[in-house]
C-alpha cells in the first residue's frame, strides 16, 4: 500500500491500475495484497469498471471482503466523478445538437438504477439556463403530470426545453409511453409558448434523439 501511495504522489493517478485506484479509495492495510485481490474480484463480478461504477451499495456488499464501509466509499467516489464530469466544461454552454446534451448527461444518468426525467431549460440562443429533475420512477403520461415539465421553464422565462430521461435497462430505444409523453409535451408547449425541441433517451452507453427519429418538434436553432 505504501508503494502505491508513493507512485500516486510521484507519478500521479494515471500511473495506477484500476485495482490500485480502488485500494487507494478504500485505504487501510491488508497483508499479502489481499485488498487488491478483493478489488479484482469486484471488477470480475460486476463487469469491469463500468459495472462497478453503476453498482449499488447492496451489490458491492455482496462481493466477499468489500463490506459496508468499502462499498460506501466506492459509491461516493464514483458519484463525485459523475458530478465532476457533468459540470465540465464549466460556465455557460449551448446545445447545438443532441450529442452536446447526451455527452454530458450520459455520465451522470446512463447507469442510474431507476428512470429519471429531467428538463433542460434553454434561452432563445439555446444556451442552457438550468437542468431540473422533475420525476423519478416510471416515466410515462400515466404518472408524469405534463404541467410539471413546464413549471420551471415558465418561472425562468425559458424559450425552449429538451426532455431527457434514462432507461435503466441500457437500451435507449423509445417505448410507446415515451412517444406518448413527447406528444403531450409538444402540445402543451405550444399552448404555453415554450418550444419543446427534443426528447433525448439515454441508455448505458448510447442515446436516442426523438427529433432525429423523425418526431415533429417545434422550431429550433439546433444544427441538423
Amino acid at each position: 500500500m505504501e508503494r502505491t501511495r508513493e507512485r500516486l504522489a510521484t507519478l500521479g493517478p494515471q500511473a495506477l491500475c484500476v485495482p490500485e485506484l480502488i485500494v487507494t479509495v478504500w485505504g487501510g492495510q491488508v497483508r499479502g495484497g489481499e485488498l487488491a485481490r478483493i478489488a479484482e474480484i469486484a471488477l470480475e463480478r460486476l463487469g469491469g469498471i463500468s459495472g462497478l461504477a453503476g453498482a449499488t451499495c447492496l451489490e458491492l456488499h455482496d462481493v466477499p471482503g468489500v463490506g459496508d464501509a468499502r462499498a460506501d466509499r466506492l459509491v461516493a467516489a464514483f458519484e463525485l466523478g459523475r458530478r465532476a464530469a457533468a459540470e465540465w466544461p464549466t460556465g455557460r454552454w449551448s446545445v447545438r445538437t443532441p450529442r452536446d446534451l447526451a455527452d454530458r448527461l450520459l455520465v451522470q444518468m446512463g447507469r442510474l438504477p431507476r428512470e429519471e426525467l429531467r428538463v433542460v431549460l434553454l434561452n432563445t440562443r439555446n444556451v442552457v439556463l438550468g437542468i431540473v429533475t422533475v420525476y423519478q420512477g416510471n416515466v410515462s403520461t400515466a404518472v408524469v403530470r405534463v404541467g410539471e415539465l413546464f413549471r420551471d421553464a415558465i418561472r425562468q422565462h425559458a424559450a425552449g426545453l429538451i426532455l431527457v430521461h434514462n432507461h435503466p435497462s441500457g437500451d435507449p430505444s423509445p417505448s410507446p409511453d415515451d412517444l406518448h409523453l413527447t406528444a403531450e409535451a409538444i402540445a402543451a408547449g405550444r399552448l404555453l409558448d415554450v418550444n419543446v425541441l427534443d426528447h433525448v433517451i439515454l441508455g448505458h452507453d448510447a442515446f436516442v434523439s426523438l427529433r432525429d427519429r423523425g418526431v415533429a418538434f417545434d422550431r429550433t436553432g439546433m444544427a441538423a
